[in-house]
């Protein structure tokens, strides 16, 4: 039971974080760093993906893909991150020391989209 849960908590984590790429696009715009192109069709590409990869995820025949394509899309984004955390003046609103724990804090979710990939989802123990 608790396996479902985390799953679904890990999936809405995806799905929710995807949708409000569409409600609050002016959060992501900032994030992106100034070598990427066309910053508007990114943030909208990525809050596609991950809308999609957290469906998926709850679809046990793609559970295994999914957790493929979430492992890609937090590496893809990692970029993102840490140019939120070398330029705080793009966001004012959040404490520097807030842009660079955030960097920390993808290995948790890499492990989490990880335990998908393989166990049929099953939470590691060991």
């Amino acid at each position: 039971m608790a396996r479902v849960i985390f799953k679904v908590v890990f999936a809405l984590f995806f799905i929710l974080g995807g949708v409000n790429h569409f409600v609050h696009p002016g959060f992501y715009l900032p994030m992106m760093p100034d070598y990427l192109p066309s910053h508007v069709l990114l943030v909208q590409l990525s809050g596609v993906a991950e809308v999609l990869l957290g469906g998926a995820l709850l679809i046990p025949r793609l559970e295994r893909l999914a957790a493929w394509g979430m492992l890609a899309l937090l590496v893809a984004v990692f970029p993102a991150n840490l140019h939120m955390a070398l330029h705080p003046d793009r966001f004012p609103t959040i404490a520097p020391a807030m842009l660079w724990l955030r960097l920390p804090l993808q290995l948790p979710l890499l492990a989490w989209a990880w335990a998908y990939r393989r166990n049929n989802g099953a939470i590691p123990t060991s």
